[in-house]
């Protein structure tokens, strides 16, 4: 359990302070709630380019990284569809230099055309290598655009194209930074051995004063429902061809998230999962095999993907997958096996609650999805998953016509 105090500073900043005792380092976490779905499709990859720049210095402090070193901590920053989050830890002792920090970037980032210019060769540069220069780089890219053809999803943090971060003007991004980087658009979360009126004193003290400025968003288009199945074939220079099937799934809040989770555990749960048993160990049909949740803020994916060994059709694989769904469908699921599993998961997040990274980070996820107490409520939400409940998700999720194939091979 996570005890923690929350609270909403007069300019809307959102406030949450965890006490571990059992720390020698404070953990400072700012999640700003903008990611590539607040993005303009004609203008991709904002909110990744925005980690980037948040790094550059302000008005006040040229050079981010050195008073985190100075102060002997550590820090950095992803981003991904949903949200963007910023992490500093550094002894306790040293909790205000960081709160300094995020404090002073929030309102005074110096966003001028050199440094704009320079970060912006360095996201090209890491899109070109970790997507178009790199083998099965787009292959995420492809399933996003078959998946979804309405919603954000459809293209990844990272943005559509080079050209929309290459075109981005001074005006473009800051605008951007008005609009989204501001009290009311962010979390802050803080795990530390101190008293956590004292930890929200210090909020008050260096967020307290800043100004907020909210802007009006523009609306999320929603994905309509999928009626019919989708499929898409491409041909690359790659060493062996995979077949990943998606199937629209609900949101990380749904109530058959826990379930859609159990079941890509219960699949794809290491050398022991289903799909390796029977499709890599048994059958020979793939090299590799994986199912996994995106567990997205608006309705995501649930993913079967492998690669296939020479000689095996991809046809074989699909059929396959089709297979495992029918058995969770339609055949008892023995209570050692959803009961491995439900452990597993239990013991992961007790773990994670010993790192006070992931306290902070985890305060300010949980606000974000607007149920902080959940924070202390997954695993017996997790627990609750009956058998009956991932036959009504098999049945209601895992279609055929709610699946969007991508059959990406190797060229001979």
């Amino acid at each position: 359990m996570i005890a923690y105090e929350r609270t909403t500073l007069a300019n809307g900043l959102t406030v949450a302070v965890n006490r571990d005792r059992a720390s020698k380092l404070a953990a400072v976490n700012i999640l700003y709630k903008v990611g590539a779905r607040n993005e303009n499709p004609a203008r991709t990859g904002f909110a990744h380019l925005f980690e980037h720049l948040m790094f550059r210095g302000t008005r006040e402090v040229p050079n981010f990284d050195l008073p985190v070193q100075m102060a002997s901590g550590d820090n950095n920053a992803f981003t991904n569809n949903d949200y963007t989050d910023f992490y500093i830890t550094l002894p306790k002792d040293n909790l205000e230099t960081a709160l300094w920090l995020e404090s002073d970037r929030m309102e005074g980032l110096e966003i001028t055309p050199e440094k704009l210019a320079a970060e912006k060769k360095v996201v090209i540069e890491e899109f070109r290598q970790r997507y178009l220069n790199q083998p099965y780089g787009d292959q995420t890219m492809l399933l996003r655009a078959l998946a979804y053809k309405v919603h954000p999803y459809r293209w990844a943090a990272i943005g559509l194209t080079t050209e929309h971060i290459a075109s981005a003007s001074p005006d473009d991004v800051g605008e951007f930074y008005r609009t989204h980087y501001h009290p009311s658009n962010a979390i802050l979360s803080i795990s530390a051995d101190m008293e956590e009126e004292r930890m929200l004193e210090l909020a008050e003290k260096w967020f307290g004063g800043l100004p907020d400025t909210p802007r009006p968003a523009a609306p999320i288009p929603q994905e309509p429902p999928q009626e019919a199945p989708r499929r898409e074939e491409v041909e690359r220079d790659v060493p062996a061809t995979t077949v990943t099937v998606a199937y629209r799934m609900g949101t990380r809040t749904s109530p058959d998230f826990y379930t859609a989770d159990l079941v890509s555990d219960l699949l794809s749960g290491g050398d022991s999962g289903r799909l390796y048993r029977h499709l890599v160990k048994e059958r020979r049909l793939l090299s590799s095999v994986n199912a996994y949740v995106t567990g997205d803020l608006d309705p995501g994916l649930f993913v079967f993907t492998g690669q296939l060994l020479p000689g095996v059709a991809p046809e074989a694989a699909e059929a396959a997958f089709r297979e495992e769904i029918e058995t969770l469908r339609t055949a008892p699921i023995s209570q050692y096996e959803t009961e491995k599993v439900k452990n597993k998961f239990e013991a992961n997040t007790l773990f994670g609650e010993l790192n006070v990274m992931n306290k902070a980070m985890n305060l300010g996820f949980y606000e974000m999805l607007g149920d902080l107490p959940l924070i202390n409520g997954e695993v017996a939400r997790y627990r609750a998953v009956s058998d009956e409940d991932i036959r009504a998700f098999c049945r209601s999720t895992l279609r055929p016509e709610n699946a969007s194939t991508l059959i990406y091979k190797a060229r001979k």
